[in-house]
């Protein structure tokens, strides 16, 4: 079983920047699959960004270009660098990763005022 804590949402403006991270409790190395994944309110959830192998990326239409996915195997950390902030970017994101099983963490508000 793999425990995962999200941390570093927040408020920002619009344009600002965020660096979600996403720490889990076992090792990632061996892990393929690891994805950032949010939900606005009274809308589904929605895939962010994957990464898959920790390389190839793969990102949604509406933040490509401005968010970035990336893992550290030596912390067993997986970030999201949100730039260029938009309203719409508003939501509660969420880690994910995929070991047999998919698991997910708690997720981590973000508020984008314009």
């Amino acid at each position: 079983q793999v425990q995962l804590v999200e941390s570093g949402g927040g408020l920002v403006q619009a344009g600002g920047s965020l660096r979600l991270s996403c720490v889990a409790s076992a090792s990632i190395a061996s892990i393929n699959l690891v994805a950032w994944y949010r939900q606005a309110p009274g809308k589904q959830r929605e895939m962010v960004a994957n990464t898959v192998g920790g390389g190839v990326r793969t990102y949604a239409d509406f933040v490509r270009g401005r968010f970035t996915i990336s893992r550290d195997t030596v912390k067993n950390t997986v970030y999201l660098q949100m730039n260029n902030l938009k309203p719409e970017d508003t939501a509660v994101y969420y880690c994910q990763v995929v070991k047999g099983v998919a698991y997910w963490g708690q997720g981590t508000s973000v508020t984008v005022t314009s």
